[in-house]
């Protein structure tokens, strides 16, 4: 074995490698090598001194490595172990009981954040009898690896390698619910500063997205006179009519989750903007950073609140509800760029007056970026398809058709105006349609497939990095993907505003450990990034959840213990990932211990 630097994207790393031969392709033999242990970047041991990677093979070679955790590699002539176990027919040892042992991992991470201490602290201060801790750990837990109700959660406790509280009142778990929404500030502010300190969040953007999460319950909460009811009916991602709560969600560049926002069922997208960012981001105290959302977000009081503050926007506007004028420059072809044949854009800049938060007059100037795609288009196309082969039909042999109420909310955005009762509000019998089709409104429809427009207060940016910023967006869908999915966020089984924000917090600190996760295998030196997947960063959230899940022990007898699984190709990923390395030996508790404490970000 030997110590060699690579290279990639341009930072130094050392790894421990292995020679061999193998034979290639044609049967004949050639050396190779394999990886031994990730150590890391060049930069992390470096001590200022010259020849730094030459000293440090050399004290490799004679056993006294300049880094410890190459000391297990280079120990000469030591002893293997010999175990020599004996069972009686009945001993229970017989019978396997495997115990989660990766929550040593999370629990690192946790600790690494600074959430460890800010609860230990808590708990000190305001003397709080029960395992606050224990609770708080038990819940991010089971949320990263078994999703379940919060009782449920708690019954888990003895899953892991060693049980995470001592005789838990299972209620008490509400009363750490509780605590986290009284000082979710806090934790927000606690998680930034780690982020800040040992990842180095870059926060020049902010990306902005609202979701929201349904309730199995009949009704929604009523107002009262002192506070508006959070499980609402309205417009459900899911297309579930069940009460929902809004959740808004702050994204880095990085794309780390940063902080979340809660808001009633029927609020809508663009009204939680600045009461979130009010919140939370003004008083994270950022230097400039441009803020970026989708058309939902594109309400001129929530950017003039962003500007005011000395920041930048990049959002998305809608096509569909432009003025005519507008649509003609959009799909006039003199001034676009072509970057290829699928591909063009264009932009210029406009002055206007909008309305502030408070109603004030105000004139700004911004850039309108548009542009259109072929990929984009067919995504149009394949996703219209169906609806538009309706209307084909419809106009050919319109005494053919039943008109559903579903297709007759889409098709009335393309009747001309006297076509519905304005009583009743349904449309008049489908042999009558062909008519009062509006075939213009048809043929725009069509004519904009493809087409994109983006505005932003960012005058000198190149209006293909204005594209490719926007872009970055796409990566808080694939967090709320992996919150609905594999976190298991809804259905919401809890019912006070407090606890549901609280569930909401301990899911974002989870999905903020799984971004941890696969940002660090983006680290690996020999890692392998998808284009396609970037913000996977290497292993999707349902293969880390499944590794985590096979990372067990099994209690041999009273003496030692057996890791199951450590050979599987993902989990050897994410453990190369934190430099854990795990030798194929039984261990005693005392070793077990000290990995634990090995575990660094």
């Amino acid at each position: 074995m030997y110590i060699e630097k690579c290279t990639n994207n341009g930072t130094a790393y050392l790894r421990l490698v292995e020679s061999y031969r193998a034979p290639n392709a044609n049967g004949v033999k050639v050396a190779k090598k394999k990886l031994i242990l990730n150590i890391g970047p060049l930069s992390k041991f470096d001590d200022g001194k010259p020849d730094y990677v030459q000293r440090l093979k050399e004290s490799f070679k004679v056993g006294s490595p300049l880094i410890d955790s190459l000391k297990p590699y280079c120990e000469k002539n030591q002893p293997l172990e010999h175990y020599k176990l004996e069972y009686t027919e009945g001993d229970p040892y017989l019978i396997g009981s495997p115990k989660l042992y990766s929550h040593i991992l999370i629990e690192q991470i946790m600790k690494e954040i600074g959430l460890i201490d800010l609860f230990t602290h808590y708990k000190a201060q305001y003397k709080i009898e029960f395992d606050l801790v224990g609770f708080i750990r038990l819940l991010v837990y089971g949320r990263l690896l078994n999703p379940a109700s919060k009782i449920a959660t708690i019954g888990q406790n003895d899953d892991y390698y060693q049980p995470i509280i001592d005789n838990p009142y299972e209620y008490n778990v509400y009363d750490s619910l509780d605590f986290v929404y009284k000082y979710r500030k806090t934790i927000f502010n606690t998680l930034n500063k780690a982020m800040v300190d040992k990842f180095n969040r870059k926060s020049s953007l902010v990306f902005y997205d609202v979701t929201n999460f349904y309730f199995e319950i009949e009704d929604p909460d009523e107002d009262t006179d002192d506070e508006k009811g959070i499980r609402k009916m309205g417009v459900s991602k899911e297309e579930r009519k069940l009460p929902i709560v809004q959740m808004g969600l702050f994204m880095d560049e990085q794309g780390f989750p940063i902080s979340i926002e809660m808001f009633p069922g029927n609020t809508l997208d663009h009204q939680t903007v600045t009461d979130a960012l009010k919140s939370s981001i003004d008083d994270m105290k950022y230097e400039r950073f441009i803020f970026v959302g989708d058309r939902g977000m594109t309400n001129y009081p929530n950017l003039l609140h962003i500007t005011s503050l000395g920041n930048g926007y990049i959002v998305s506007k809608s096509i569909l509800k432009s003025t005519k004028k507008d649509k003609e420059w959009l799909l006039d072809d003199n001034g676009y760029i072509y970057t290829s044949n699928d591909f063009k854009y264009k932009s210029r800049i406009i002055h206007k007056k909008v309305k502030d938060e408070f109603g004030n007059i105000k004139e700004i100037t911004e850039k309108e970026v548009v542009y259109w795609s072929k990929r984009f288009e067919d995504r149009q196309k394949h996703e219209n398809k169906s609806f538009l082969d309706f209307i084909e039909k419809l106009k050919n042999s319109p005494e053919s058709f039943r008109i559903s109420k579903a297709q007759a909310k889409d098709l009335k955005k393309f009747l001309k105006s006297d076509v519905e009762n304005i009583d009743t509000g349904e449309l008049i019998n489908s042999h009558k349609l062909k008519a009062m089709l509006d075939m213009d409104k048809v043929n725009s429809f069509n004519s904009l497939m493809g087409y994109y427009k983006i505005v932003t207060s960012e005058l000198n940016m190149p209006d293909t990095e204005v594209i490719d910023k926007y872009h970055g967006l796409s990566q808080i869908e694939d967090q709320f993907r992996i919150m609905k999915g594999d976190l298991n966020t809804r259905p919401i089984l809890v019912r006070t505003k407090e606890h549901i924000n609280a569930h909401l917090i301990i899911c974002f600190i989870s999905l903020l450990i799984l971004r941890i996760i696969q940002y660090k295998i983006k680290e690996l030196p020999d890692f392998e990034k998808d284009d396609d997947k970037y913000w996977q960063e290497g292993m999707s959230a349902n293969r880390i959840i499944n590794s985590l899940n096979k990372w067990t022990i099994d209690k041999m007898n009273d003496e030692y213990f057996r890791f199951n699984n450590i050979n599987d190709k993902d989990l050897s990923i994410i453990l190369n990932a934190f430099n854990i390395n795990i030798p194929a030996k039984l261990y005693k508790p005392a070793e077990l211990r000290k990995l634990k404490v090995s575990i660094k970000l």
